[in-house]
């Protein structure tokens, strides 16, 4: 049987974008007829303990020629491991860790160098996105050869008969830290306070308690406690339920190495708000949704707005991204992507 191990920091099951993509590589590699062996490199990854890190390391080196991807979330700071693994690994890479918003200049300058570091010793390169394939290239000096692009799927669904409604469903979701600029959103809609919406953000607030206590002040500051709801991490069924339920999808990010909320937005016939940052504008389809530069609450503000109180474009959006829908990727056709670099590399 076709066999590789898939290296992760920490509990797979954590509800982040990334680790999501993870577990559906592996559930649907093994559909393929791989044998995936689950290796814990240990958690508070990618500011891990010395002891964390040295223990991470020799789990690596005791794989021996085991065909071996490393998420990036650890890959950026294992350059040691991977230089002196005996059977190079593959990097999978959903963005790079230095360009992580709230990163400090000093961890940022870091993280830049091993990542540059480690890249350069293994196999092949993994990424969820075009834009991160051309990060790589552009920012590191990763060959173009060496990188296979692998997007994330979606589940196909049936879309929800939305019906008028008192005031306009607004959600976003992703785990609160900074790189998601819902402090940005907040000031938005402080904007908008005379319009009828209220916001949703699904995402957990144990990955940045410092941020979600920051982003809770503000909400208070602006008196729009009764307006924003922030439910922590949901279940699949419950996060189905709020896209059925909403109305306008909005993610405010610094940057995305793809945005797979994006396309699930999209899978419920969802029109979108979002930025410009990293892979969203090669996500998002033409007619859609509204594009803004990140970090900018006033073009923010006038987006939702017009969809805000623009009905008609609510509608035109909404079946765009339902035909668009059709078109979106599938995880058995990433998973196969990614069999295709394990089986050239064997």
């Amino acid at each position: 049987m076709k066999r590789v191990t898939f290296a992760v920091p920490g509990d797979l099951d954590t509800p982040t974008g990334g680790y999501a993509y993870d577990r559906r590589v592996i559930e649907e590699l093994r559909k393929l007829g791989w044998s995936v062996d689950v290796l814990d490199l240990g958690e508070g990854f990618p500011y891990p303990s010395a002891a964390t890190l040295e223990a991470a390391t020799q789990r690596l080196l005791a794989l021996g020629d085991t065909s071996t991807i490393i998420d990036g979330l650890a890959f950026g700071i294992l350059a040691d491991a991977a230089r002196n693994m005996r059977a190079k690994p593959i990097a999978l890479v959903h963005h790079p860790l230095a360009l992580e918003t709230g990163v400090s200049p000093e961890y940022g300058a870091i993280f830049a160098a091993s990542e540059r570091e480690a890249l350069t010793v293994c196999r092949a390169v993994i990424v969820t996105s075009p834009a991160t394939a051309r990060s790589l290239v552009e920012t590191y000096g990763v060959s173009k050869e060496s990188i296979a692009v692998a997007e994330p799927g979606v589940d196909r669904r049936p879309v929800a008969r939305r019906v008028d409604k008192a005031e306009i469903a607004l959600l976003s979701v992703g785990a609160v830290s900074p790189r998601k600029g819902y402090d940005v959103l907040v000031r938005a809609l402080a904007k908008l306070r005379t319009l009828p919406w209220r916001l949703t953000i699904a995402g957990t607030l144990d990955r940045n308690p410092e941020c979600a206590a920051d982003l809770r002040k503000l909400i208070s500051e602006r008196s729009l406690n009764d307006r924003i709801a922030l439910t922590g991490s949901v279940s699949h069924d419950a996060l189905n339920a709020l896209y059925d339920s909403a109305d306008v999808f909005v993610l405010a990010s610094h940057y995305e190495g793809y945005g797979m909320v994006i396309t699930e937005a999209i899978a419920a016939g969802l029109p979108i708000v979002a930025t410009t940052g990293g892979a969203i504008p090669d996500t998002v389809p033409s007619g859609t949704g509204i594009l803004v530069p990140p970090g900018n609450d006033v073009a923010l503000a006038d987006a939702l707005r017009k969809l805000i109180e623009d009905r008609e474009l609510r509608l035109t959006m909404s079946r765009n991204a339902e035909a668009a829908a059709e078109h979106l990727p599938t995880w058995e056709g990433c998973a196969v992507r990614i069999a295709n670099v394990l089986e050239r590399l064997s």
